[in-house]
């Protein structure tokens, strides 16, 4: 069989599968197991997927999600993301736009200590949201800096999407996650100027209103007792991973300790919250090891059909060079961001995607990334971007996904012009990473 036929047949059966409804995992199962009967000869094909199962998950780089997804789910049901938020509003003071700076700065605190995008924008879109409708900020100044603060937990470690591909593109999970930290950064301070420029140039888009002084004092003296502490729990998860002190398994271990030790130090700790917790972080989990499972089939079932080997020869046939292989691949992933989730596309996408990367030399982490921020802007494009319903299930009645879209189209551009600065020059993503090697 020619290999664009047994393309084909694995590609349209799980899109076909997802089109109908049918879960991710289960869309991915039962196009393995057509596979395996078709390439692989029947029932012993089903005998070795059922035996990838336990290989699959006993990944050591899989380690750090759960912890992550505890470490996050704490942070967000025991009310400390709540102190954040009252520090920095008190913090800004009497700046234009300044519900739309403390949304996007608490939302870059609160990637950096929960790893889940959509925790994150509905976090803030709830406590937000509200406050600057109320206060008469337009549409596209209220909902976007939501939608971009929820994205950048997909960038700022420790994403779960990010421990997520490392382990299905056996890139280096430590290195990925860190590769994010100054693009992260830098993609806060580009909404940053975004926002500004929106004040600037339509002013009443969000008005400016009368706010009570506050002393310099009680600003330092908020933020040292609500963000600061904050900052130790970063250190924890991406200081000690930088500095070589702890792998990510360990720092997630770390950042889970110490969301306790704030817990009990803010008296908030209580039995209910670590239950809710983990059995939020237990979910989660298992659903992505059930997705991995099947990720890994497909994989072989993939190259075993000689579609992967077809498609690397096909693409590399382009006379295109490298940077052209890479800005079709982006526009692959924007195209399916569209339409389906992160996960669905990253158990399409990178079985795919990476040996054609390995052929062309592309540094995995750096290239890693680069899917990562594609990945990201999926999040927030219609008709499925899952961060504008999130957003738009905490928005008043009446609300358009059509207005949720243009509030969200600036981030995306800018997201956009994100990826071509890492594209042209690599050190953004790669120069932390290179100190964990030393």
């Amino acid at each position: 069989m020619d290999w664009y036929y047994a393309f084909a047949i694995l590609i349209s059966s799980v899109l076909v599968l997802m089109g109908l409804g049918v879960p991710v995992a289960f869309a991915f199962f039962a196009t393995n197991i057509l596979g395996l009967f078709v390439f692989f000869g029947g029932s012993r094909g089903v005998t070795q997927m059922v035996s990838n199962f336990s290989e699959a998950i006993s990944t050591y780089s899989l380690a750090p999600l759960p912890m992550f997804l505890v470490m996050g789910s704490l942070f967000f049901r025991s009310g400390l993301g709540d102190r954040v938020i009252e520090a920095l509003d008190l913090a800004i003071g009497n700046l234009r736009g300044r519900l739309s700076y403390v949304t996007l700065g608490a939302g870059a605190v609160f990637a950096a200590l929960s790893g889940s995008s959509l925790a994150n924008a509905g976090m803030m879109g709830s406590l937000m949201a509200p406050e600057m409708l109320k206060r008469n900020y337009k549409p596209h100044m209220a909902y976007g800096p939501i939608l971009g603060a929820g994205s950048l937990a997909v960038v700022i470690p420790p994403s779960t999407l990010g421990v997520l591909l490392g382990s299905l593109a056996q890139i280096d999970v430590g290195a990925l996650l860190i590769a994010g930290v100054i693009p992260g950064l830098l993609l806060v301070v580009m909404y940053g100027t975004l926002i500004f420029t929106q004040t600037m140039i339509d002013p009443e888009a969000a008005p400016q209103y009368a706010v009570p002084e506050t002393s310099g004092w009680l600003k330092v003296k908020a933020i040292a007792a609500n963000i600061l502490p904050m900052g130790f729990l970063i250190f924890c998860v991406v200081g000690t991973i930088i500095m070589g002190i702890a792998t990510p398994t360990e720092s997630a271990g770390l950042g889970c300790m110490g969301v306790l030790a704030l817990l009990v130090i803010y008296r908030k700790f209580s039995l209910a919250v670590i239950w809710q917790s983990l059995d939020d972080a237990v979910k989660v989990t298992g659903m992505t090891f059930l997705i991995i499972t099947a990720s890994t089939t497909f994989s072989q079932v993939f190259a075993f059909s000689g579609a992967s080997n077809g498609f690397i020869t096909a693409l590399t046939s382009f006379d295109i060079g490298p940077y052209g292989i890479l800005f079709l691949m982006i526009v692959v992933i924007l195209i399916l961001g569209m339409f389906m989730d992160q996960v669905s596309m990253m158990l399409i996408t990178i079985p795919l995607f990476m040996p054609v990367a390995g052929q062309f030399g592309f540094d995995p982490v750096w290239f890693g990334l680069m899917l990562l921020l594609a990945y990201e802007i999926g999040f927030t494009t219609p008709p499925f971007g899952l961060l504008l319903f999130v957003v738009l299930g905490v928005a008043p009645k009446g609300t358009s996904l059509t207005t949720m879209a243009f509030a969200a189209a600036p981030y995306v551009g800018v997201t956009l012009l994100l990826i071509i600065l890492v594209a042209a020059f690599p050190q953004l993503a790669l120069w932390l990473p290179s100190l964990m090697e030393r």
